[in-house]
């Protein structure tokens, strides 16, 4: 299964190679993490860096991206909203409001793995 992690922010480029750097440097991510680039139109302005793509089977991958991300989201100095879409699902992160590092643990491994408890 994909998870598909998207990024908003003033620097989304920058903050996108930032993201996959970090989770690529995650001995469990190592070879599982892309970055997914789309088509650029001839009006488009930017690199076409799209999403990062982990791809989560078993063996704890999910909880190894789960902790990572949220690693990584307590690092942002910057106003940063992070999206990640898995199972159908999809919930959207505020760097700004990660306070318990658990909970966000808790949320990104329940999408993960499809909890029915989420709404997307």
């Amino acid at each position: 299964m994909d998870t598909f992690i998207r990024i908003r922010s003033v620097d989304e480029v920058g903050e996108l190679a930032a993201l996959a750097g970090w989770l690529r440097a995650e001995r469990e991510l190592q070879g599982a993490v892309r970055v997914v680039r789309r088509n650029i139109e001839t009006t488009d302005l930017g690199s076409g860096l799209d999403v990062v793509s982990v791809a989560v089977g078993s063996g704890g991958v999910g909880v190894a991206l789960a902790q990572s991300l949220s690693a990584w989201l307590r690092t942002r100095r910057s106003d940063v909203k992070v999206t990640v879409t898995a199972n159908g699902r999809t919930v959207e992160l505020d760097a700004r409001r990660v306070k318990d590092p658990v909970d966000l643990i808790t949320l990104i491994t329940r999408v993960l793995g499809g909890d029915d408890a989420i709404e997307s």
